[in-house]
């Protein structure tokens, strides 16, 4: 997959790859684009699709070797592979959704500018083949630049070159060449579409204003992801911020704050024109560096009392990536079980979203019997470590432990970890059972799609989960910092015990885009789909100075770092926050990237608007923060964003809030204080204010939609409104809990399993 299947070097730093990619090529479009890496640790990088042929299954990229990713890119040769490929992404040129005889009577003026024709090609193409007319620009510093102009002058004899010096055309840039064709030799056009560096688009667009001539510009130079997750490719059009990556990339030329745009890129230099951005500056239970001084001792059972649980030092962890809480070993384990009064009518399965016999697997614990508390653990959740370090047991499990009513609940999180822990070397696996001829689709392998593969694997389906990123694990591998919840050591291995239950996994394949619900239906064969592919598009303020450079979605960091892996020193995605940090909000993933950016070096603060017993972030985490350095600004409400010179952030400006309690269950109500505006000087604004329903499986699929565009699903059910297809997690619900997720997935399974049962009854009668 991914081979190389042709190289061509088209200029001494341009180089055009042809690439194997069947399904990928199947439903290219003229504007589409991909994310590609070269190695494991190289940078996700964004190219448009120069071309695409169906019958060769391949797609064409160009690009230019400007940094250290697109340089290791160029040192693939032919029969080699690409590690990723995603794609393809974006939306498709708008001039694929006109009328063809309203086409026919326009004329339609392209621009390139100089690696930028690779994207004008596949729309000069697609022109060609629908018998209309057009012209061409072709523009570069110098004719080493000017590329494909063969094959362009095989689609339109139209076709007019400059290059800023002269040595081949015209002398001069695309603007000067416009001028010609309209001012000088009277040409009129009806539409410009103008591709190439931001400053090129921006002057084009404006000469194209001049005279009232409608002008389509690509802002792929603003993509770091591609995905819709990171929220770095924003910009503002026509007073609105958009998403390059989701909402475009092309918008009208007119609308796009340019000015802006380039402060932004001058952040963010990744290809395609933009310059490389170099990164900046055993037994867990006798863990060296562990906060208990007495490792060997099991403590004293004290039935109102839980068992302590080992950490790091704040002063060691705050340096390094590795897990903070360290667990119960046997013995602590065993305490803490023998502290459960093991109730007939317990009330803690009915706080746990998925279920799970907690007295009957803490039973077994507490006997020593581990096999079979793995057997109970193992029927109702595929990822028991994960639940165990993430889920919120202090409000959910915990909260109904009658234990808890005179002294502190059991604490099952950490019994649930510690047999997770166990499970991921001794996976215990369901009974042989009859293997059913239906096959079901998983989009997503996040928490939601990783529990309803697994149910539906032991119910006997053939599964496959369709992954977006090149990683599996959803937002346990990108949005959970290391130090809550390991990679390697946890999300990975639980993924494999849920392969072993055989499911197969796809990455770098978007559902919407690779190939459409529709297609794994019809094409693909599949029974049913399960949508639980997560909503992953960050929300911001709107506040001015918000696109400056220097704010960045939580998302982006966290990602950054988690999947990235930005912080180590042998891989290339780039993250610069400076020396200090201002984190807006208060949840978990505030703490998250908080913590994270401590543990950069960077001077952290965590503003809130309300009080401190508002914040809705895990206890346990916010006291992990405190402890690690993170300094608190509680009832204070952002209000600008301020710049310096360089349109980089310098500061915040904030004013104080006053909250009071209404009386009523729920929130509090949050009023602003009259002149009490004040501000903190900072390097940088880490955004973490939630996540709202990313467009790309959503405007895609051809689902029914709420108000808030998240996916609509039976009241009762996670039946969609098209047949055989199903939905559950963040993209029905929005951002939640892992185990919420978890919980929409298994119900999803027993949905789809009876599901298709009834069809296959049916056809029997």
């Amino acid at each position: 997959m991914f081979e190389i299947l042709n190289k061509k070097w088209l200029s001494e730093k341009i180089c055009l790859m042809d690439i194997k990619a069947e399904d990928l090529s199947k439903n290219a479009k003229p504007g589409h684009f991909v994310i590609v890496k070269a190695f494991k640790t190289s940078e996700r990088v964004p190219l448009t699709i120069c071309d695409y042929n169906r019958e060769k299954k391949s797609i064409t990229i160009v690009f230019q070797v400007l940094g250290k990713s697109t340089l290791d890119m160029s040192t693939l040769e032919v029969g080699e592979k690409f590690e990723d490929v995603v794609g393809p992404l974006g939306h498709h040129s708008e001039l694929l959704d006109e009328n063809l005889d309203e086409l026919r009577k326009k004329k339609h003026l392209f621009i390139g500018g100089g690696v930028g024709i690779a994207p004008v090609y596949p729309q000069l193409k697609w022109m060609a083949e629908q018998g209309i007319d057009f012209h061409v620009i072709l523009g570069a510093r110098d004719s080493s630049l000017l590329i494909l102009e063969e094959e362009i002058k095989k689609l339109t004899p139209n076709v007019y070159l400059c290059t800023d010096d002269g040595s081949k055309g015209l002398k001069g840039n695309v603007v000067t060449m416009m001028e010609e064709l309209i001012k000088q030799q009277g040409n009129h056009y009806d539409h410009v579409i103008s591709i190439g560096p931001l400053v090129m688009m921006k002057f084009s667009a404006a000469k194209a204003k001049e005279y009232g001539i409608k002008t389509t510009v690509s802002l792929n130079p603003l993509m770091i992801d591609g995905t819709g997750m990171c929220g770095a490719c924003r910009v503002t059009i026509g007073g609105k911020v958009k998403f390059a990556c989701v909402d475009g990339p092309e918008f009208d030329g007119a609308l796009v704050n340019f000015e802006e745009a380039m402060k932004r890129q001058s952040m963010y230099k990744t290809e395609e024109g933009r310059d490389f951005l170099e990164a900046l500056e055993g037994d867990t239970a006798h863990h060296p560096d562990c906060s208990c001084s007495k490792e060997d001792e099991t403590p004293a059972l004290d039935r109102w009392k839980a068992v302590p649980v080992k950490e790091l030092l704040p002063e060691i962890r705050k340096n390094n990536f590795e897990e903070v809480n360290l667990g119960y070993n046997l013995e602590e384990a065993q305490l803490e079980a023998s502290r459960c009064l093991d109730c007939k009518n317990a009330k803690c399965i009915e706080g746990c979203p998925v279920n799970i016999d907690i007295p009957g697997f803490i039973r077994e614990i507490k006997a020593g019997n581990l096999q079979a508390a793995g057997e109970v653990l193992g029927k109702y959740t595929a990822l028991p470590a994960v639940c165990g370090r993430v889920c919120p047991q202090e409000t959910q499990c915990e909260e109904r432990c009658v234990v808890g009513i005179r002294g502190e609940s059991i604490k099952i999180g950490r019994l649930e970890r510690f047999m997770g822990d166990r499970m991921l070397e001794n996976p215990v696996l369901p009974k042989t059972i009859e293997e059913k001829k239906e096959k079901v689709a998983v989009v997503g392998s996040g928490p939601a799609g990783l529990t309803a593969a697994g149910e539906l694997a032991k119910m006997g389906y053939k599964v496959t989960v369709y992954e977006a990123l090149h990683e599996l694990g959803g937002v346990l591998t990108y949005g959970i910092p290391e130090f809550r919840l390991p990679k390697e050591k946890v999300v990975q291995k639980e993924i494999e015990n849920i392969k072993k239950l055989g499911v197969e996994f796809v990455t770098n394949y978007v559902i919407g885009k690779t190939a459409s619900i529709e297609e794994l239906l019809k094409d693909k064969k599949y029974s049913a789909v399960f949508v639980g592919s997560g909503a992953g598009l960050p929300r911001f303020m709107n506040i001015p100075g918000e696109n400056l450079n220097g704010v960045v979605s939580a998302n982006e960091f966290l990602t950054r770092v988690n999947l990235m892996r930005a912080h180590e020193e042998n891989y290339d995605t780039p993250v610069k926050l400076g020396k200090k940090t201002v984190i807006i909000g208060g949840g978990n993933v505030a703490m998250d990237a908080a913590r994270t950016a401590l543990r950069l070096g960077i001077e952290t603060k965590i503003i809130y608007r309300r009080r401190e017993q508002d914040l809705p972030a895990r206890l346990e985490e916010v006291h992990h923060a405190k402890e690690e350095g993170v300094e608190f600004i509680f009832q204070a409400l952002p209000v600008e964003i301020v710049g310096d010179e360089y349109s980089h952030v310098s500061g915040i400006k904030c004013i104080k809030t006053a909250v009071h309690d209404t009386g009523l269950k729920g929130r509090s109500e949050m009023v602003e204080l009259p002149d009490t505006e004040f501000f903190r000087g900072t390097d940088s604004v880490i955004m973490s204010l939630g996540t709202s329903s990313n467009p790309i499986i959503v405007d895609n699929s051809g689902l029914e939609t709420t108000s808030r565009n998240y996916i609509k699903v039976d009241e009762n059910t996670t039946k969609t409104s098209k047949e055989g297809v199903f939905a559950g997690g963040d993209i029905v619900m929005g951002a939640a809990t892992v185990i919420l997720a978890m919980e929409a997935g298994k119900k999803a399974a027993r949905e789809i399993d009876e599901y298709i049962r009834n069809k296959e009854r049916e056809t029997k009668i």
